[in-house]
């Protein structure tokens, strides 16, 4: 199996009328500081340090898929992941019907998986990805996992390799945990969509999407718990992500052919607010199979844009906005290197090192970060056990 291609979709076996399919992944993890938290991405409350963690990686999904006919197809899938309440409360991930009305157009409407980026839509099918996790350089800027909306795709024949096509239009779920609070990001609209071609095991895809956020940060209540602080209200003005809008733009290379495996993804975050970063950022994978063992090597890199100090007319709206603009800033490359034993079918033993280095100001998107003692540098340890069924 392809493990760079696979996707939750596939789960089902298209010529059963009802099936039900799974996925999982146990997994385990540390780091070499307890001078910040590591997680997997914005949407996780809490993170790893130096002790031993199950909660970073370990997810558990079902998904049931009914082919009602050949043009209907109703799927809903329900996934139990560590979520930004600190919980791993089951929720229902994927709940849509989808329309074939002919082999190469697909039209799809209820609640989907977000397609931001090449691969994003099946970050929690550990068992899909080579490594333990996604990189997080690149994929952590990205906590949307569904939409509630609507998707169109068409496929053509082009030469000898087929070309594909995916818009896509929804308002998001969720909520991006801030300290003790919580970003509601629910109803921002979100629009985009992609251009792939794919010949063989080769696949090239660029990607734009965008997202408008219907609320502004909590920083009033986290300055106030965390520091003791009343937000300013001209620091509160320009830090406003209030109908602001985000642009997200990617492209991605996938070859997996034989034994050889490669991935190349850059992509350029464009943040419509003064609270957030700018930021770009890119990886590349390298795996090769010798029989039921794939060890591969990786590099990644994010930097984010530095800000000039506010001038808002007095010292602590400067201050204010200065210490929330360094709290989104990024600035570090991460080395990794693991292998992959596909010990059974449909099951893989996976362990991972990366190594980060980073400048002290790099903090984001850690949890818990002691600016005082960071030094920008760790060793990230983890062992996963991945499995679909």
């Amino acid at each position: 199996m392809s493990s760079g291609l696979f996707c939750a979709a596939a789960l089902a076996a298209p010529g059963d009328s009802f099936s039900i399919q799974g996925f999982g992944t146990l997994g385990a993890v540390r780091t070499t500081t307890d001078q910040v938290e590591f997680v997997r991405d914005l949407s996780q409350a809490r993170g790893a340090t130096d002790k031993w963690t199950g909660k970073t990686d370990s997810a558990l999904g079902l998904q049931a898929n009914w082919q009602v006919n050949p043009q209907w197809q109703a799927v809903a899938q329900v996934l139990s992941r560590y979520r930004f309440d600190r919980t791993f409360h089951p929720e229902m991930a994927w709940a849509f019907v989808k329309f074939e009305p002919s082999p190469n157009l697909s039209l799809r409407a209820g609640r989907l998986g977000t397609e931001f980026f090449m691969l994003a839509d099946s970050r929690w099918v550990g068992y899909s990805f080579l490594t333990v996790r996604p990189p997080g350089d690149y994929f952590w800027h990205l906590p949307f996992y569904s939409i509630h909306g609507a998707d169109a795709s068409l496929a053509v024949s082009l030469g000898e390799g087929v070309v594909r096509g995916k818009v896509f239009y929804g308002q998001s779920r969720g909520h991006i945990p801030l300290a003790d609070e919580q970003w509601d990001i629910r109803r921002s609209p979100m629009l985009g969509g992609y251009l792939e071609y794919q010949l063989g095991g080769l696949q090239l895809r660029g990607s734009y999407a965008n997202i408008r956020f219907r609320n502004d940060l909590p920083l009033a209540p986290v300055l106030a718990r965390e520091k003791n602080i009343v937000l300013p209200a001209a620091a509160a003005e320009y830090l406003k992500t209030r109908d602001t809008r985000t642009h997200y733009y990617s492209l991605g290379l996938v070859y997996d052919k034989g034994p050889f495996q490669a991935q190349l993804m850059l992509n350029h975050i464009d943040q419509g607010t003064r609270a957030l970063s700018d930021s770009n950022a890119g990886y590349l994978l390298l795996g090769y199979r010798i029989g039921k063992m794939t060890p591969f090597v990786g590099y990644s890199r994010v930097l984010s844009r530095k800000y000039a100090k506010p001038e808002l007319g007095d010292p602590l709206s400067n201050d204010v906005a200065a210490y929330v603009i360094e709290d989104s800033h990024s600035d570090q490359k991460t080395i990794f290197a693991g292998a992959r034993w596909d010990v059974a079918r449909n099951v893989a033993l996976k362990a991972q090192w990366d190594g980060i280095r980073g400048d002290s100001s790099s903090l984001f998107p850690y949890r818990k970060d002691d600016r005082s003692r960071w030094d920008g540098r760790m060793d990230v340890f983890s062992l996963s056990l991945d499995f679909v069924f």
